[in-house]
């Protein structure tokens, strides 16, 4: 390694180091926050696009709209499609129609003879023809009604494809919305209305400052006592001369120690390891993206507060 690539490598422990035995604090950081990138989930032109940079947005919220006119012009076309195949289907009605007038025609030649049987003056043979083509008429409509329901069937399937284009377009339509995802602040725009906007490329850039992180480091030695949802405060710069504390609580402490060379070790030679962590902090506006910060712990702020009492008393 470049002597001066390990010098510049180093310089933020060296100052960390300084730092702590200058002004006492338990760990130093900078606060971050989660960046989005809202990406376009369609392709075409952008139609509108209501973002600026530090406009604060609400989740859901409909900020613009990629050009939808050839998506539409598509589905017209595959809705016209279902009604021709709709068009092609056809009724039973006229040929049952015919075959249900000589059901009628037989059924009162039925009648008849049923009468002059009982009073002989026609055979049962008669009545037995009569009546056995009745049910062959009545056999030849049930069979005439499932060949048209079988072919019908047939060209009906042909819609179930179209169909399923049409929600692929539908959908390819809603995406064309653009719909904010979280409530935040947006940090950075890179496109704007009129440009063309491809599919994952994208459109801005936005944040949650309501509450920030600031990711700090502290040593082995402080690793113990050190609990994840523990209340600190949380010292930034007020002016050249003093601090303003806020409320903190640690949210996350990384499992894995980062090696801190020894030729840069603290006077004690106690911080062999330093440990990340995350504190979490309500943002009052003050608070920015990058913005160095101390950190005091519960059990130190207690002992300085009863140390000072103990003096004046």
């Amino acid at each position: 390694m470049k002597p001066q690539y390990l010098i510049f490598t180093l310089l933020p422990f060296f100052l960390l180091s300084c730092q702590e035995e200058e002004n006492g604090a338990d760990a130093y950081g900078n606060f971050e926050a989660t960046e989005i990138w809202v990406p376009a989930e369609a392709n075409g032109k952008i139609l509108q696009l209501d973002v600026e940079e530090g406009q604060e947005l609400q989740a859901d919220q409909w900020v613009g709209l990629i050009d939808t006119t050839s998506l539409h012009l598509q589905k017209l076309q595959l809705l016209a499609s279902m009604g021709s195949v709709r068009r092609k289907t056809q009724t039973a009605d006229p040929e049952v129609e015919v075959l249900l007038e000589q059901k009628r025609n037989l059924e009162r030649e039925q009648k008849r003879l049923k009468s002059l049987v009982e009073n002989n003056a026609a055979t049962p043979q008669q009545l037995d023809d009569i009546e056995g083509k009745i049910e062959v008429v009545a056999q030849q409509i049930r069979s005439t009604r499932n060949q048209i329901n079988t072919v019908n069937r047939g060209i009906l399937a042909e819609l179930d494809p179209i169909e399923a284009q049409i929600r692929v377009l539908e959908h390819q339509i809603e995406k064309s919305h653009i719909i904010n995802p979280i409530d935040g602040r947006v940090l950075q725009k890179t496109m704007e209305a009129h440009e063309f906007a491809g599919m994952g490329r994208p459109l801005y850039k936005i944040a949650d400052l309501s509450v920030m992180t600031l990711r700090a480091y502290i040593s082995g030695e402080q690793l113990p006592h050190v609990r994840i949802g523990e209340e600190v405060q949380v010292m930034i710069d007020e002016d050249k001369e003093s601090n303003r504390t806020l409320k903190g609580k640690v949210s996350w402490i990384s499992d894995q120690a980062e090696f801190t060379p020894k030729m840069i070790q603290t006077k004690e030679e106690r911080v062999h390891l330093v440990y990340a962590i995350k504190v979490d902090v309500v943002n009052d506006g003050s608070l920015k993206i990058g913005m160095p910060a101390e950190v005091l712990f519960r059990q130190r702020a207690g002992s300085e507060e009863s140390s000072t009492s103990a003096t004046v008393n």
